[in-house]
């Protein structure tokens, strides 16, 4: 599934010391979350003989989920001017809560927009940091929304999974789990728009580059594996799955370009095997998350739990914005 040629012009040439230097730059506006393997009889029958699990705990960042390292790098490259006249973004909940924050650490004003269906407590998030939100029918009118707004306010478009500093941003947190665990064989990043995993995959492949590095996503929100089948960005009609934070409507280039010369394969999970990884993360490790902070672990236990048999494994939990009525609807009492 992996592809190595990339176009040279949307790939940039990404170096260890770029991602220490983003990680200095964010300082202590974002932690370097913690690993913790999965450990316990239960876990011993549900995964391969052999097989080890580590999780990096980013549900554990600041906001919630992995979301404020690339879009606070987008904001400190502001000019004051900029600044000034303030920030807008288009986002499930994740990235705009992580925007907002942005905005508030950074003395600007955000302005977001998010689809009627996101989760009332990422609504509330948004709006306890200080931002303005707007809801729209679905991620496309969201998208043509924020681009208005960009337009008519002369606001700046921070991006929730494309450009340099986004990849960057994310970048920094392969780093901090390859310096935490240096033996991984392989890890597995959740995919929405390829932000995260575009970051990530290039950090793993830098610091260790026989470790491999495997993307997932859900069916209803493909357009990742899609991109790679067509061998160039794509798009998918609807997002149709209940991971709305993996449900980037298309691929962008430069997010595409990284992912594909940097990940080894990319697998698809359902929205069962979804809740079933949740509920199997709060019972064995007491962590209670949103749908795509169990992709990677979903992963594990379903369609790459052959294929990384006796294996030390690295998991992305992503993300936890999720409220107790909504986490109790899908994964019952």
């Amino acid at each position: 599934m992996r592809g190595m040629n990339a176009e040279a012009q949307t790939l940039p040439r990404l170096t260890l010391d770029d991602l220490r230097e983003a990680r200095r730059t964010l300082g202590g506006l974002v932690l370097t979350t913690p690993v913790q393997e999965l450990t316990g009889p239960s876990v011993e029958a549900a995964l391969a003989p052999g097989t080890r699990a580590f999780m990096k705990l980013e549900l554990f960042q600041r906001t919630g989920s992995f979301k404020p390292r690339g879009a606070l790098l987008n904001v400190l490259a502001l000019s004051e001017a900029e600044r000034a006249r303030g920030i807008c973004a288009i986002s499930a909940g994740n990235h705009a809560i992580a925007t907002a924050y942005a905005a508030r650490c950074l003395g600007t004003s955000a302005k977001v927009v998010m689809t009627a269906s996101a989760n009332p407590f990422r609504i509330g998030q948004c709006r306890l940091y200080g931002a303005e939100v707007e809801l729209t029918p679905d991620v496309h009118a969201g998208f043509r929304r924020v681009k208005e707004i960009q337009e008519t306010e002369s606001r700046a478009f921070i991006h929730p999974y494309e450009g340099l500093r986004v990849s960057l941003g994310t970048g920094t947190l392969g780093v901090e789990f390859m310096e935490q665990v240096p033996d991984l064989d392989a890890v597995i990043v959740p995919i929405g728009g390829g932000g995260l995993a575009s970051g990530v995959s290039t950090a793993v492949k830098l610091m260790r580059p026989g470790c491999e590095v495997f993307g997932v996503e859900p069916f209803g929100a493909d357009s990742m594996y899609r991109s790679f089948k067509a061998g160039s960005p794509a798009s998918i009609e609807k997002v149709a799955t209940i991971a709305d934070s993996l449900g980037a409507p298309f691929a962008t280039p430069m997010s595409f370009a990284l992912c594909r010369a940097h990940i080894d394969e990319l697998v698809r999970v359902t929205d069962e095997q979804l809740v079933a990884a949740m509920r199997f993360l709060l019972e064995q490790a007491r962590l209670a998350v949103e749908p795509a902070g169990a992709a990677a672990t979903a992963a594990l236990l379903g369609p790459l739990a052959t294929r990384l048999a006796g294996r030390r494994v690295g998991l992305i939990v992503c993300g936890a914005n999720i409220d107790a009525a909504g986490f109790a609807r899908l994964v019952g009492t």
